[in-house]
C-alpha cells in the first residue's frame, strides 16, 4: 500500500478550521466538537473507508480543553500521529489521547499570561492611544496586528508540532514524548503557581489589635479650617501620614498579620487543598459548592 501523507493544503485546512475550536464548546467534553471539526480534512486524506473515518472521528470526540492558541502544537503532533497510524504504525487510540491530555493541561497555563495578559493588552494600549489622539488607524492597527500574530502563531506552532510529532510517533515508549510532556508540565505548573495569588483572593477580617494613635499621628478633622483651606490641609496631612492617618485607632486584622508573614499564604493553602481533594476523586462540583458555603458562612459570621 502506498504511503499516504498530509499535504500542506491539508494542514492549512486544519489550521483554518482550528481557529473555530471553541465554536462548539460544551460542558461535558469542552472543546471536543471544535477539535473534531478541525481534524476532518486530515481524516478524509488519511483514511479511505467510511469505517476508518468514523472510528477516527469518534476517537477525536473525547474530552479536550486548553487555551485555543496553544492548542496548535498539540494538533500538529496529533496530525503526525494519525499519519503514522494510517501508514501502519502501531499507534493506539490511547496513545493519541494520551498525547493530547498530557500536553493540553500544561500548555493551557501558558496561553493566558502570554496572549490575554501580555500581547493583547500591549496592542490594545497602542491602538487606544492612537484612537484617543484622533487617529482612525488605532482600532485598525489593533485588529490587523492581533490577527497577524494570532494566525501566524497558530500556523507555525502547528507545523512545529507536526514536524516533532513524527519523532514522538517513533518513540512511543516514553523517550521524547516523556521529555515533551515533562517540560510542558513543569512550565505549566510554574505559570499557574505564580498566578495563584492573582486568581485566589481570601481575606480574614477578625481584629487582632486596636491601638489608639497619639496626637499628630492622625488627621484631626474637627480642627481643620473651613473651606478650601481645610481641604488643602487634609490633603497635606494625608500625604505625610498615609492611610493610617485617617483613623484615630490603628486597627490590625488577622489578614494584615498573615500578609506580613507570607503574602498570599491562605490562597496557596486553599489551592493545594483543592488539588488534594481532586486527587482523591472528590467531585469538582462538590468543591465549588463547599467554597460557596464556606464563603457565605464566613461573611455572615464575620471572619471573612
Amino acid at each position: 500500500m502506498a504511503e499516504v501523507k498530509l499535504t500542506q493544503k491539508d494542514r492549512m485546512a486544519v489550521a483554518w478550521r482550528h481557529q473555530f475550536l471553541q465554536g462548539s464548546w460544551n460542558y461535558e467534553r469542552m472543546q471536543n466538537g471544535g477539535w473534531c471539526y478541525a481534524m476532518i480534512p486530515a481524516i478524509k486524506r488519511l483514511y479511505s473507508t467510511k469505517e476508518e473515518q468514523s472510528a477516527a472521528l469518534k476517537r477525536h470526540l473525547e474530552f479536550y480543553n486548553t487555551h485555543p492558541y496553544v492548542s496548535a502544537p498539540i494538533i500538529g503532533v496529533t496530525l503526525a500521529l494519525e499519519e503514522e497510524r494510517a501508514n501502519g504504525a502501531p499507534v493506539e487510540d490511547q496513545a493519541i489521547q494520551g498525547v493530547k491530555v498530557g500536553m493540553m493541561g500544561p500548555l493551557a497555563g501558558v496561553g493566558d499570561p502570554v496572549f490575554w495578559f501580555t500581547v493583547r493588552p500591549i496592542l490594545g494600549a497602542l491602538g487606544a492611544s492612537m484612537a484617543m489622539g484622533g487617529s482612525i488607524l488605532g482600532p485598525i492597527l489593533f485588529f490587523v496586528l492581533w490577527n497577524l500574530i494570532r494566525m501566524a502563531f497558530l500556523w507555525y506552532t502547528q507545523e512545529f508540532g507536526y514536524s516533532v510529532g513524527s519523532e514522538i510517533a517513533k518513540d512511543l515508549s516514553g523517550g521524547l514524548l516523556g521529555k515533551v510532556t515533562e517540560i510542558a508540565s513543569i512550565l505549566g505548573m510554574f505559570i499557574i503557581g505564580s498566578l495563584v495569588q492573582r486568581w485566589v483572593s481570601i481575606s480574614f477580617t477578625p481584629i487582632v489589635s486596636t491601638v489608639s494613635q497619639s496626637e499628630g499621628a492622625y488627621i484631626d478633622w474637627s480642627s481643620l479650617p473651613a473651606g478650601t483651606e481645610g481641604i488643602k490641609s487634609a490633603l497635606e496631612q494625608y500625604a505625610a501620614l498615609g492611610p493610617t492617618g485617617l483613623n484615630i485607632d490603628k486597627v490590625t486584622s488577622l489578614q494584615d498579620n498573615l500578609n506580613q508573614l507570607i503574602p498570599g499564604l491562605a490562597a496557596v493553602l486553599l489551592t493545594l487543598l483543592c488539588c488534594r481533594l481532586l486527587k482523591k476523586n472528590v467531585s469538582p462540583i462538590a468543591i465549588i459548592l463547599a467554597l460557596f458555603a464556606v464563603g457565605i458562612a464566613g461573611r455572615l459570621l464575620g471572619f471573612m
